[in-house]
C-alpha cells in the first residue's frame, strides 16, 4: 500500500529536523536530503509496528493552515 504524508523541515542549529504531520514522527539530519531520508525510514519502523486497522485511519488528508498573530 502506498501513503503519502505530510512533511515540514525546520533548521534547527546545524540539524535539519523533518516531522511527519499525520504521525507525529521526528527525526533529522545534516542536510535536507538526509532528513527526508532519515525521516522516510523512521515512518516505514513506525508503520511496521501498527496495526493494519489502525493504519487504515492514515488514508484521511490532514487540514493545512496557517496562522498569524500580532505580537505586540
Amino acid at each position: 500500500m502506498i501513503y503519502k504524508f505530510t512533511t515540514i523541515i525546520i533548521k534547527e542549529n546545524k540539524w535539519y529536523v523533518a516531522r511527519c504531520v499525520e504521525l507525529g514522527v521526528v527525526s533529522q539530519g545534516k542536510t535536507v536530503k538526509e532528513a527526508q531520508k532519515n525521516l522516510k525510514e523512521a515512518v516505514e519502523l513506525y508503520l511496521e509496528d501498527m496495526p493494519p486497522a489502525k493504519r487504515r485511519l492514515l488514508k484521511k488528508n490532514p487540514l493545512i493552515t496557517t496562522l498569524e498573530i500580532v505580537h505586540v
